[in-house]
């Protein structure tokens, strides 16, 4: 079964002479329960990418399907609603409210849909990621690591088909990064989530199951299993380096 699945997708920005192609006839596919990278140059189509699989961008021509639902069919409330329930984001600023408990800011998406957490499935998750003990803390008293793990609570509190990263370890240091890397790594193992994850660093990639390359909107090939330097010397042939 596949979480997330891209055809021809084809996304241009502008017309006649200032047009630019962003994503030039992609189509990917990505199984329930797997971890993939995107990885490419600036000015690949990585940005395009993931905003077209979260139903940020509509696709010039192609279809996104979330499972089986076509997001070309949705209205905009109908996007929002998918987006909020279906889909998980965590970014690399984080985009914690600072006035907020670690807690309310992890409920946040719930209570603006409306809706009741599970405290069974809350307790799951806040254990999972590491902050059982920092719920009453608001943001600015965590570290950069805490932190984005508050902002992956966030992305799974709502149960989410996938979770979409951009660049989720490019504000930490190193050893932070790495942990961060794992938890994703092991939410995938262990609950089965769905991960897609736009990163720049071979490190990174390497802790997905499949790392995808674009290069000049188009896919650029895959690596099953990628290691760091094999990642890194893909990237160096489509001129990152």
């Amino acid at each position: 079964m596949q979480a997330l699945t891209m055809e021809a997708v084809r996304k241009v920005y502008g017309k006649g002479d200032g047009a630019v192609t962003a994503l030039d006839g992609v189509t990917v596919g990505l199984p329930k329960g797997s971890f993939t990278a995107v990885m490419g140059p600036s000015g690949s189509g990585k940005s395009t990418f993931l905003h077209c699989a979260a139903g940020l961008d509509r696709p010039t021509t192609g279809r996104v399907m979330l499972g089986d639902t076509d997001l070309a069919r949705l209205g905009e409330n109908e996007l929002t609603r998918l987006r909020r329930g279906r889909i998980g984001f965590v970014f690399q600023a984080y985009n914690l409210l600072p006035s907020l408990t670690v807690v309310q800011n992890i409920t946040l998406p719930l209570r603006l849909a409306g809706e009741q957490a599970d405290r069974a499935w809350l307790r799951q998750v806040v254990d999972q990621v590491g902050i059982a003990n920092r719920l009453g803390h608001r943001p600015a008293e965590l570290s950069g690591g805490q932190q984005q793990r508050v902002a992956i609570a966030r992305a799974l509190v709502s149960r989410p088909e996938v979770l979409l990263a951009d660049e989720p370890t490019g504000a930490l240091d190193t050893r932070t990064g790495r942990q961060v890397l794992e938890l994703l790594r092991t939410l995938v193992d262990t609950l089965g989530q769905t991960v897609l994850m736009v990163t720049h660093d071979p490190v990174a990639a390497s802790y997905s199951h499949r790392a995808l390359f674009l290069a000049d909107g188009r896919l650029a090939g895959s690596l099953e299993r990628p290691t760091a330097a094999a990642v890194a010397e893909r990237m160096t042939h489509l001129g990152e380096w």
